[in-house]
């Protein structure tokens, strides 16, 4: 994989000197992209699913077309894939319109999202729903002896991420989920920051649901997806109502289309979709094993640099096996944000700084007023690391 003929592709690289390293947050966009949203606009524009006229027709095939292109690139069915406007989206779907009639306990971890911890929290708050937690080591990773025995006969649904946003550890998520099934649970898997980074096939993963974002995968923004097993989706409540979500309705009731339909409801992105789709297209020909090996390389000297600082603090796993180009880290008693402030002054070096949308997360780790988070991807390079390495030494002599 040829790093520097990727960034070819991406005209904020061609347009900016900056060393992006922001990508857990969201990626730049390749030129493939940002052209095939271009022709939406600009050749068909129309509605999919509700004219008949030839516009609506062909913005109705580009759309479909979007969502077999996503399930081939992610190992589902064509109507296993919900779309909805982010991750965030597809994971109050999953967690709020499931059944808890029989059963009522959810099991998760400290280290989610917010956007995941925070419907599950809300679940425990409207509805009295039981939280379990997975053990977890010091450096965050998922203690698998005794995860089984915190998912029991109690247990509904198991959510989990597949890679954490905080240090990039990726989660054993097959093994929790063959334990889950046995025990009766089902589960949903965070893959905001998985899928973006390595091969993942929904169906040897055993996951019930899974929830991406398409701008943490090269993709636009205001898309994502929510992709659950065929029966998984037929049982889930409706969640938003209205137009293309019904077969028929008069005022005594209303009779809902089948998945992926049934979630649905009004006009879609239809853009956005079709965007994605472009960047599953993207991901695929470069070949998400080279994706992955690439990070392995980037992951490894990143985590050098980081620790051959003076002062600095690695949060997670020291070693690069098993996460993606990602370190959140803080130096001595200079604030995070003050580190990222003088990377971006100094160097161009974009970073993210803070508890990254995981305050439980970080306060479990030993950063509870937040660290500073480099997250790379495809298009960085060994030389922009070393870069980042330099400033990060003239920043802790500061101090």
């Amino acid at each position: 994989m040829d790093a520097a003929k990727i960034r070819q592709d991406f005209p904020a690289l061609q347009k900016s000197k900056a060393i992006y390293f922001d990508n857990a947050c969201t990626t730049l966009k390749p030129k493939q992209v940002i052209e095939a949203q271009r022709i939406y606009y600009e050749e068909l524009a129309g509605c999919a699913g509700r004219s008949s006229h030839s516009i609506a027709k062909k913005t109705t095939e580009r759309f479909e077309e979007s969502r077999r292109k996503v399930a081939k690139f992610i190992g589902c069915l064509e109507n296993e894939v919900v779309w909805t406007k982010n991750a965030t989206e597809a994971l109050n779907l999953a967690v709020r319109s499931f059944d808890y009639s029989k059963r009522r306990k959810i099991v998760t971890t400290r280290l989610e999202h917010h956007s995941l911890l925070l419907p599950i929290m809300e679940m425990r708050r409207k509805e009295g729903l039981e939280i379990g937690f997975l053990p977890l080591g010091a450096d965050g990773a998922l203690d698998e002896e005794k995860a089984a025995d915190a998912i029991d006969s109690k247990t509904a649904l198991v959510a989990i991420h597949c890679a954490t946003n905080t240090t990039g550890l990726r989660c054993p998520v097959e093994k929790i989920a063959k334990i889950a099934h046995e025990r009766g649970a089902a589960v949903l898997v965070d893959g905001a920051q998985a899928v973006p980074h390595f091969k993942i096939d929904f169906r040897k993963m055993g996951a019930d649901f899974l929830a991406f974002s398409g701008h943490k995968m090269l993709g636009p923004t205001g898309i994502g997806c929510l992709i659950g097993k065929a029966d998984a989706l037929e049982n889930l409540e409706t969640f938003l109502v209205g137009g293309e979500t019904v077969e028929q309705v008069d005022i005594e009731r209303a009779v809902f289309l089948p998945p992926p339909k049934k979630f649905e409801a009004g006009i879609q992105n239809y853009a956005g979709a079709i965007g994605m789709a472009a960047a599953c297209e993207y991901l695929a020909k470069i070949g998400m094993e080279n994706v992955e090996r690439h990070e392995q390389r980037l992951a490894e000297r990143l985590l050098e640099a980081i620790a051959s600082v003076p002062g600095s603090t690695l949060y997670g796993a020291k070693t690069h096996k098993g996460r993606c180009a990602l370190a959140s880290f803080n130096i001595k008693s200079i604030k995070p944000h003050q580190v990222a402030l003088m990377c971006d002054s100094l160097s161009g070096i974009a970073l993210r700084s803070g508890v990254f949308c995981a305050q439980p997360a970080m306060s479990l780790l030993g950063a509870p007023q937040g660290a500073v988070r480099a997250s790379l991807y495809i298009y960085n390079t060994e030389e922009e690391i070393g870069i980042f390495g330099e400033t990060l030494e003239k920043i802790s002599k500061i101090a």
